[in-house]
């Protein structure tokens, strides 16, 4: 594909925003996967032609970090974390649950496109385990039930909104633009902390 004017325009505002140039790899890659919905080879040689890299320097970021997908994934990317907090609190049958509800098992996505799954090490949660992120947006304290329920809304277009974070589940691509630095508005909405998260700091602040 070729990526159009206005593409660019972005791609060279991201650039912009760094002192040295190949320091844009990482948000450039999550424009890109805004744009195809997963790292795209010809998005991998704009990449390094605007940042005066090797393909090789590129494919070798975007084959270290987890969140750059290689193939194409659902508009709902569903993350179960089964590391060992989560795992014991219920992750692993969550995810093994879920992945029988839907057909399909680790790294696939269902045949209508709308749904993919991923075992997810750490969401960095823990004290909300068990956790899933569906692109990248917290659904805290899951059971099987409710992750079976979110996963057919996100099939049917009307996924619950995250526990923390924006009152609207925005897509796999929507939120790549974000990751990618480009504001959807939606920074200030919701909550970013819990109480669980926030008790010991509270704690400390009533002196106990």
């Amino acid at each position: 594909m070729s990526y159009s004017p206005e593409q660019i325009s972005i791609m060279d505002s991201i650039i912009a925003r760094y002192p040295r140039k190949r320091s844009a790899i990482m948000p450039l890659l999550h424009f890109v996967q805004s744009i195809s919905g997963f790292v795209t080879p010809e998005g991998i040689e704009k990449i390094a032609e605007l940042l005066e890299l090797s393909t090789a320097e590129v494919t070798a970021v975007s084959t270290f970090y987890t969140q750059y997908k290689p193939e194409p994934v659902g508009e709902y990317h569903v993350g179960i974390c089964t590391n060992t907090l989560c795992a014991v609190m219920g992750g692993d049958a969550i995810f093994d649950a879920v992945s029988e509800h839907l057909g399909i098992a680790n790294d696939e996505t269902t045949k209508d496109g709308k749904v993919s799954l991923e075992r997810i090490e750490c969401n960095a949660a823990c004290d909300y385990a068990p956790v899933v992120m569906v692109n990248w947006e917290f659904f805290d304290n899951q059971t099987i039930q409710s992750v079976k329920d979110l996963v057919d809304g996100a099939r049917t277009g009307n996924p619950p909104a995250p526990t923390r974070g924006p009152k609207t589940l925005r897509t796999w691509k929507e939120n790549s633009a974000v990751l990618a630095g480009l504001s959807d508005g939606l920074a200030g909405e919701g909550p970013s902390a819990g109480h669980a998260s926030l008790l010991g700091l509270n704690l400390s602040k009533e002196g106990k």
